[in-house]
């Protein structure tokens, strides 16, 4: 009898054992859902409500500010009012609700967003004792092409290789899935997308377009609808897939008897540095001296050391042939750059030819050297006059003989400057001296016209394609160097100015240093190809005046172009000291 009650107690035991153990096991479960909920409930949240600072939408269509409900943790235990604000005349205007602009907690909504929406705006919590800024942003409402379905102004650009699977993805103003969408391709409905997702296995150049995908959205009895464009740039060539290619052609170039002379050779390497790769000079089939860098053991014409360089993805070796003074036996020599890797083998043949007079004509240097050979006394002081004012005396005779460099060079601006955005320095002096000081006195003062991406291109645009666009259209790359110069986008137009300047050979750049820079590592290796003479050091007050040695040297630096200086004399003493200082 003992024996069966000792069973069927340890019986009742282990059942009960068992159902703990199992409902601990759903309780553990359980928790993970929620978690794995609650985690996606927040993923979605932040992908509707990004951190965006300056937002850009179409008018005409639906659109909402939102923040994420985790930055209200300042009033979590207190009761507290949301209220959304604009800024209008310097003031803090309270948005009133009407049938177009809805307020709901963390979101404002319009139905639909039209011009006059653009503007500042902020939201605020408060508990009736303190305020608490909670976001802000800047809404930019662009005008809608009534010519096309799409805004030039409003699409990212995706760019990509032929033969890879890629997915082009709708916005996510719409949270509603039932929501309609329609597809189109250059403004042409594209047939059987209804999806959130064009989906691509192989992508190939004839993929390449405009596409808009376009949302529909019912409120309160009437549609409304939100678009999104995105300009697909398909590559024929894989990354892996290039040529082995000098750049460049055949070419003459202009000289003048008796002056120095560099040619130099790049050749593109792919997008590995390829160890085995070779790139040398031949003159008349004959090899040249090496440079030994004494300027007294230094041969006629000698060659410099191969270089590598590196411009974004791309690898180049580059080497430069130095010719001390220009003969006239020159001008009938073949001098042929020769690339070989991988058994293959580029070359590219440069002859040089009598150019047109440059800046001071040859007479005049001439009567110059017979008057120093009459008058040694004379010409030393003419000599010592001209090293010192050599910029003076080339702006003098630009100025007399009102030569234009720019007429008929197909470009559309004097210079792209190119300065630190992305990081504000702590007073702002350099965003002040490229959006203030700089084209006061180049625009206004000698009729230069220069392109400052802040103020003259539009927001919202493909960034890639505008930087390449306008310093394509530039005769110069203007770069406002100083120890916060590097970022994400200066460093960008600094390497795309590279390129053009040292491997295409279509951009001059000028460096101004902004503030004194002793260490130059920051910078790309690339850079040191660049002659020390267009480097121009900003020296604050001292370099303020019109007629500073600052200006004339950046004047000199710049195209020659006919100018009017201005008589009144606001500007030859800027007020702008007490700020610059």
């Amino acid at each position: 009898m003992f024996l069966f009650l000792d069973f069927q107690n340890k019986q009742e035991q282990f059942s009960f054992f068992f159902f703990w153990r199992r409902s601990e096991k759903y309780l553990k479960k359980m928790t993970l859902m929620i978690f794995l909920v609650m985690l996606i409930m927040e993923s979605a949240t932040e992908k509707l409500c990004p951190l965006r600072a300056s937002i850009d939408v179409l008018e005409g269509e639906y659109f909402f500010l939102c923040y994420l409900e985790s930055r209200q943790e300042h009033f979590q235990e207190e009761a507290y009012t949301v209220n959304w604000y604009k800024e209008s005349a310097g003031k803090q205007q309270l948005i009133k609700e009407t049938r177009r602009i809805v307020s709901q907690m963390n979101f404002l909504e319009f139905w639909p967003a039209e011009l006059s929406d653009s503007g500042n705006y902020s939201v605020i919590h408060s508990n009736g004792k303190r305020n608490f800024t909670v976001q802000k942003w800047t809404l930019n409402v662009l005008e809608r092409n009534k010519s096309s379905c799409f805004n030039e102004n409003h699409l990212t650009t995706e760019i990509k290789s032929a033969g890879i699977g890629h997915s082009l993805k709708c916005s996510d103003l719409s949270v509603n899935e039932n929501d309609s969408i329609t597809w189109y391709k250059d403004c042409k409905k594209y047939e059987h997308e209804t999806e959130r997702e064009v989906n691509f296995r192989a992508l190939t150049v004839q993929n390449s377009g405009i596409y808009t995908c376009k949302i529909l959205i019912s409120h309160e009895g009437t549609i409304y609808y939100s678009t999104n464009t995105i300009k697909l740039v398909v590559e024929e060539d894989a990354p892996e897939a290039f040529s082995l290619e000098i750049v460049g052609h055949h070419e003459e170039i202009e000289t003048e008897i008796g002056k120095e002379k560099i040619l130099n050779c790049t050749g593109f390497l792919g997008y590995y540095m390829q160890e085995d790769a070779s790139l040398y000079w031949l003159i008349n089939q004959t090899f040249p001296e090496q440079c030994t860098d004494i300027p007294e053991n230094e041969p006629s014409i000698c060659e410099e050391e191969l270089k590598k360089l590196q411009l974004g993805n791309k690898f180049y070796i580059t080497r430069l042939l130095r010719i001390k003074k220009v003969r006239d036996e020159d001008m009938h020599h073949n001098f042929t750059c020769m690339l070989q890797a991988d058994e293959s083998t580029q070359m590219k043949i440069v002859k040089l030819k009598k150019g047109k007079t440059q800046d001071l004509p040859v007479h005049i240097f001439t009567t110059g050297m017979v008057l120093a050979l009459l008058f040694p006394f004379v010409a030393v002081a003419v000599v010592f006059v001209f090293v010192m004012f050599r910029v003076d005396f080339v702006l003098f005779y630009r100025s007399i003989c009102r030569r234009d460099d720019t007429a008929g060079d197909g470009k559309e601006y004097d210079a792209f400057v190119s300065y630190l955005k992305d990081c504000v320095s702590p007073i702002e002096e350099e965003r002040e001296f490229a959006l203030k000081i700089l084209p006061m006195i180049l625009e206004e003062n000698f009729g230069y016209k220069l392109c400052i991406f802040e103020r003259d291109v539009f927001a919202g645009g493909a960034f890639v394609d505008d930087i390449h666009s306008f310093i394509d259209k530039s005769r110069r790359l203007i770069i406002i160097l100083s120890q916060n110069y590097i970022s994400d986008r200066a460093i960008y137009e600094l390497e795309s100015g590279l390129h053009k300047a040292l491997v295409e050979r279509k951009t001059k750049i000028i460096l101004i240093e902004y503030t004194p820079i002793r260490d130059y590592n920051f910078l790309p290796e690339s850079l040191s190809l660049l002659p020390s003479k267009r480097v121009v050091k900003w020296k604050k007050d001292k370099s303020l005046p019109v007629n500073s040695r600052f200006w004339k040297n950046l004047r000199y630096l710049m195209p020659a172009k006919p100018i009017k200086i201005k008589t009144t004399g606001h500007y030859n003493n800027l007020d702008l000291g007490s700020k610059t200082a």
